[in-house]
């Protein structure tokens, strides 16, 4: 809404904003962002319409147009490492937040968002009820993306290991307004797991660059950089491929794409599909082999 919408289309009366005028603003938006962000931003704006339709404001809601064509998101795969890969990296800086991601499926502002309140030993989950972002410099607490929190799986492996690491490192309680980084929200104090060196939440281009890239660079992911040179590092090596990695071996083994959709947080299944229906080479094997396993087989067959 800030970034796309607003600024575009803050000032036009709802009667004045016609097919004509989406066809214009899509086709803006299609030339300076990826496809599937245009396509969210799109709705949003749909979304918007369909309320100003039910509070008797708009007669239709002109995104509907026939002429009115929404963005069209490709096909969108995501890379992830091979594990020993993650490992490496995992054993080099910040370890902790390689296991939570890696192990669970985290984001990365969710990592810097979880407190011991949200992990259930017990159970073996982790209840994701917020991140930390970071906007104009200014860090905030808000919901996971999509604005909905979920559950995710603890395997007992992860449960292990933060289990020590908050023996040894105590969650710090950290203060910070919700839900924007304007200095009239209201500030919520959580004690987050993982902070730096001085009791402060992880913004992430500071981790990135002071801890992240150091530590590929430490598993010989990307080469080390020369005295006084920036890092070299492509955006599949970035924070988010242990999310796509976690996805992978889970898909690998046989999970349920339904069950990782409701671990990932993702709306729908069909959006876990596009982005990893490639790590799933074997679908199809489970079938096959409950169907030659049916009594009278040879007779089916023929």
């Amino acid at each position: 809404m800030r970034l796309h919408i607003q600024p575009q289309l803050g000032t036009v009366a709802l009667r004045d904003i016609s097919p004509a005028v989406l066809r214009g603003y899509i086709a803006t938006l299609e030339s300076e962002l990826s496809p599937r962000y245009a396509r969210q931003i799109v709705g949003s704006l749909s979304n918007i319409f369909e309320t100003a339709i039910d509070d008797k404001r708009l007669a239709r809601n002109p995104m509907r147009a026939k002429s009115v064509r929404w963005p069209k998101a490709r096909e969108d795969q995501r890379d992830a490492w091979p594990l020993e890969t993650a490992q490496r990296v995992r054993d080099a800086r910040y370890r902790i937040a390689v296991v939570l991601a890696l192990g669970c499926g985290l984001r990365q502002g969710e990592v810097f968002g979880l407190s011991p309140e949200d992990v259930d030993f017990a159970r073996g989950v982790l209840r994701i009820r917020r991140q930390v972002q970071l906007l104009g410099g200014c860090l905030y607490f808000t919901l996971p993306k999509g604005g909905k929190t979920r559950v995710a799986d603890m395997p007992p492996s992860v449960a292990a290991a933060l289990a020590r690491y908050l023996m040894e490192y105590p969650a710090v309680e950290v203060g910070l307004s919700w839900d924007g980084p304007e200095p009239d929200r209201e500030t919520k104090k959580f004690p987050l797991i993982v902070t730096t060196t001085y009791g402060n939440a992880l913004r992430a281009n500071i981790f990135n660059v002071e801890v992240w890239k150091p530590a590929l660079a430490a598993a010989g992911v990307i080469p080390l950089r020369k005295k006084d040179e920036r890092w070299k590092a492509s955006r599949k090596d970035c924070f988010h491929v242990l999310r796509h990695t976690y996805a992978s071996v889970i898909l690998e083994v046989g999970e349920s794409v339904v069950t990782l959709a409701r671990w990932l947080g993702h709306s729908s299944p069909t959006i876990t599909l596009d982005y990893y229906a490639h790590f799933m080479p074997e679908a199809g094997g489970k079938g096959r082999g409950a169907i030659d396993a049916l009594p009278g087989r040879p007779a089916l067959a023929a």
